[in-house]
């Protein structure tokens, strides 16, 4: 066999000579900027040629402070082509963690969108590492960064006449920082390898099915683990590819699914809940014939959520689960054959779990050891994986690392089971299990139950001290209509008829938003800090 190495310039190189005719369209705010995938390629080899002239080295880090664009995209391919690290980072976190996460990663260039300037230039001081400043517009607006640069400007002036070279496909191709709720965010980096077979496994029907036949709404940011990977297999697989553009609403989402005539879209479940809180204020405005699936990620989707899409629009909803430290996914939730046909109940256990393993990855539960449990649906341990795609460390945290990895395992920090089928149930993150009285409870199951009350918006439940049973469940609600909200005795009668009464939280708190991390999932840490004290005050 011919040792060839799987590096990303190959999908790059099919999307320009196989389906060199589909398109890329960007909303821009003002309108839409679209261009064929050959076009696309000419113009990553001007960047890849702009870069090297900006004294870019292999293995030196770009980082990106951007948005869904067609100009975000360019740099998927031109960065890691020319063997260079692309940094994308995530700008919806605070500026002291973004400030950290540049310095960390060294990186040497930076690429930002107009919008991200005041926040780099209040950065710029504590920026140690950044050679140069572009800004992702055609031509530099006012600003005090220095030496900057218009990204326009400088593909205007680079050469397409560019060679990517072979090298080692496990070189990093990528890299992002999780978003921790406690320390500092960790890095991960992605090989060149371990990218193409995560973009050939999202080709595979048993996963999302990527193809030719798709046009894709890209919702999931770009910043947040190459968006789930899906750009690299559109590309590979000439998918057409919708980016909704900088700071997208639910509405641009509908226009664009119309316009476009989108068949996937994949975002946030969160993105989910807004889309459909949208469509239902404006009733049959739009046209989302074409839309036949929407998958959806972060956290498990609400049964009752699924339900809406098929029985308004017959869109189909499937879930995954995985992390950034696993370039993202692990598992799909693809129904075997054997559970197609059979009753409602039967298919939506199915399609509740966070679905089968896919193909090249390995799990367990295991307990606190790593010793692996049964497989029988019942028994609670650790999700523990591996796979040609999962990190093997965090970049330059040995600590961590430590903790994080048992005999060539990954520790998801995940807490859940897997049934004789091999299908795996999240039931909740390690540290967001409430155990009360010494039994375990699933924050998860009641916020996906709760989310199915015809009064509530968004639901979460965070464990808080108890004086007796050491923790209960506490539930923060966002009413439908502030004005008429569910009363705790509504929640409670709906609740009961699916869980054991020491499952129930012991008190509902009616808010108007909850809080949520860099990425869209409740940040739980916030409400458990704030309300820490809730039942220890009431028992007072």
């Amino acid at each position: 066999m011919m040792n060839r190495p799987l590096l990303l310039k190959y999908l790059l190189w099919r999307a320009e000579n196989i389906f060199g005719d589909k398109e890329v369209v960007t909303w821009t705010g003002t309108g839409l900027h679209r261009y064929t995938y050959r076009e696309y390629g000419r113009r990553v080899r001007r960047l890849a040629s702009a870069l090297k002239k900006l004294g870019v080295q292999p293995g030196e880090r770009v980082g990106t402070i951007a948005w869904n664009t067609y100009r975000h995209f360019e740099a998927y391919f031109a960065v890691p082509c020319i063997g260079a690290v692309l940094h994308t980072i995530n700008l919806r976190l605070f500026p002291k963690q973004i400030s950290f996460i540049i310095n960390h990663a060294e990186d040497a260039v930076l690429l930002i969108d107009p919008d991200q300037i005041p926040l780099v230039e209040q950065l710029q001081p504590e920026l140690a590492t950044v050679r140069a400043y572009v800004v992702l517009a055609d031509s530099v607006p006012e600003t005090r960064l220095r030496p900057v640069y218009a990204y326009e400007e400088l593909l205007a002036g680079a050469s397409e006449e560019v060679e990517f070279p072979d090298f080692d496909e496990n070189m990093a191709c990528g890299m992002c920082y999780t978003s921790t709720t406690t320390g500092d965010p960790k890095g991960v980096l992605y090989s060149h390898r371990g990218m193409v077979l995560h973009s050939l496994m999202l080709a595979i029907h048993t996963s999302i099915g990527v193809s030719e036949d798709m046009c894709l709404l890209v919702i999931t940011p770009m910043f947040h683990v190459n968006a789930w990977g899906m750009p690299y297999a559109a590309a590979m697989q000439g998918t057409k590819l919708v980016f909704p553009g900088p700071r997208p609403t639910p509405q641009v989402y509908a226009e664009l699914i119309e316009k476009e005539r989108v068949t996937c879209a994949l975002g946030a479940v969160t993105v989910g809940i807004q889309l459909k809180e949208f469509l239902e204020s404006a009733p049959r405005q739009y046209d989302l014939s074409s839309l036949k699936t929407l998958w959806l990620g972060g956290q498990a989707p609400p049964q009752s959520l699924m339900e809406w899409y098929e029985q308004h629009y017959g869109v189909y909803v499937p879930q995954g689960w995985g992390m950034t430290e696993a370039s993202p996914l692990l598992t799909f939730t693809y129904v075997k054959s054997k559970f197609r046909g059979r009753p409602k109940e039967e298919v939506y256990r199915v399609r509740t779990s966070q679905g089968l393993p896919v193909p090249l990855v390995e799990i367990k539960v295991a307990d606190e050891t790593g010793k692996p449990l049964p497989w029988d649906g019942k028994t609670i341990g650790e999700f523990m994986v591996r796979a040609p795609w999962v990190t093997r460390e965090y970049y330059k945290d040995p600590v961590r690392s430590k903790e994080a990895f048992l005999d060539g395992w990954y520790r998801t920090g995940d807490m859940g089971t897997i049934d004789p089928e091999g299908y795996v149930r999240v039931l909740d993150r390690a540290k967001d299990m409430i155990k009360s009285g010494g039994e375990w409870i699933s924050s998860i199951d009641l916020e996906n139950t709760l989310m199915a009350h015809p009064k509530v918006a968004e639901a979460t439940v965070v464990g808080v001290p108890h004086p007796k049973w050491l923790e209960r469940p506490l539930a923060f609600i966002v009413p439908k209509d502030p004005d008429n909200p569910p009363t705790k005795g509504e929640l409670v009668e709906f609740l009961s008829a699916r869980f054991p009464k020491w499952w129930l939280p012991d008190d509902y708190i009616i808010v108007s938003q909850i809080p949520k991390t860099g990425v869209g999932k409740f940040d739980k840490k916030v409400l458990r800090q704030q309300f820490a004290e809730h039942f220890s005050l009431k028992e007072a």
